[in-house]
């Protein structure tokens, strides 16, 4: 009887998710390798063709300045994602969007990317992000196309539900005996069988090898969903911290930074870059001008978001306000920084990106494959 009940379940569940489900998968799919395939795809843009030898980047405000006169003044330059490698552009980010329209196209007034050679000044491209690739794979992840409004409550409830689906369906495998045929079917694939049997079968077998990866992608998904689930298991985990990481960081002394620019922006990336000249990528995120503060993130990693540092400059003083390190936070949030590098496999870099990108794969097989048992069992009856 419960397994009864597990099955109508699973079945009309699946019916109800399973497009939204596909269209995750292979979508997660196309997004795993989009840092290595942009390299590939664009070197135009993010590739320097004649390097400088021993040349310094040019003040950020002058290189801000440049991208700013390329793009216009109806739209504004907001983030700053630039590389220390020599051979890199710098990439200029503009864009705004408006949360409660309904569609990606109206969800983006405007989104443009404009890549600098930091060396030169010169403009190496301006890209319409809005109509790139892999920025449609990744709207069409998060929001359905649907705008952040309308497609984020889909996509987060129709993955809470895929975590029901994988556990129920892991109680559906669940063989009677541990031994035998009964044991064998569970866990191989036989190809000398009636396509609706070997149909069957791999929906079954496959459910069983992805599931605990499968899960875990899933619950990881659900993090970028719901915040709330995010800060509860972040504060529960938190508790099992043993040392206060907030009164460490009020310990240790603020110390200044050389005042070689006029603009306090310039002297907090050129302090940056001296310190951490060997790391994979820095973030900034524009600020109003009264902002008091100048925030670097500096990540150790290009393609790991969770290992990095925090900087926070005062603007009037100099002085380092604050350093936020991953190698520093308590264990919820640690383990909060890393969910988007499990997320999308860069964890362990390429072993585990191909990992994910066939996880993702059979994770768009099941509700394919379940559809067909169903409809084959839907004809049968009728």
């Amino acid at each position: 009887m419960f397994k009864k009940v597990v099955l109508w379940l699973h079945k009309w569940l699946g019916i109800i998710t399973g497009i939204v489900v596909f269209i995750l998968s292979i979508t997660g799919c196309f997004y795993t390798f989009h840092d290595d395939l942009k390299l590939l795809v664009y070197p135009q843009k993010y590739i320097i063709q004649q390097q400088i030898d021993q040349a310094s980047p040019l003040p950020l405000s002058e290189l801000l300045h440049i991208a700013q006169r390329a793009l216009g003044q109806e739209e504004r330059v907001s983030r700053v994602d630039l590389y220390p490698a020599p051979d890199r552009t710098w990439v200029f980010r503009a864009q705004e969007t408006d949360e409660s329209a309904f569609g990606y196209w109206n969800y983006y007034v405007y989104y443009k990317r404009i890549f600098v050679n930091p060396y030169t000044g010169e403009v190496a491209a301006i890209e319409n992000s809005k109509t790139e690739f892999f920025q449609l794979m990744l709207q069409m992840h998060l929001h359905l196309l649907l705008g952040k409004k309308y497609g984020h409550p889909v996509v987060g409830y129709s993955t809470a539900i895929f975590v029901l689906l994988l556990l129920s369906g892991i109680i559906l495998w669940w063989p009677k005996k541990w031994k035998g045929k009964t044991l064998k079917r569970a866990i191989w694939l036989k190809t000398k069988v009636k396509w609706k049997r070997f149909n069957y079968d791999l929906h079954n077998v496959l459910g069983f090898y992805s599931f605990l990866l499968a899960l875990i992608l899933a619950i990881t998904g659900l993090v970028f969903s719901f915040p709330e689930f995010k800060k509860g298991y972040t504060s529960f985990l938190n508790n099992f911290s043993t040392n206060d990481y907030a009164q460490i960081a009020q310990l240790k002394p603020l110390a200044s930074i050389d005042s070689m620019y006029t603009d306090p922006l310039d002297n907090a990336l050129h302090y940056a870059l001296a310190k951490h000249s060997h790391a994979g990528m820095m973030s900034i995120r524009l600020r109003s001008i009264e902002a008091p503060t100048v925030d670097i993130q500096i990540r150790h990693l290009e393609q790991r978001s969770g290992l990095f540092e925090w900087y926070y400059f005062n603007k009037k003083d100099l002085r380092i306000k604050e350093i936020k390190s991953s190698k520093s936070l308590a264990t919820g949030d640690k383990i909060a920084s890393l969910n988007y590098d499990i997320h999308t496999g860069n964890i362990r870099g390429m072993p585990t990106k191909i990992l994910a990108f066939f996880i993702s794969l059979i994770c768009a097989s099941l509700p394919v494959t379940g559809y067909i048992i169903w409809w084959n069992k839907s004809r049968k009856i009728s």
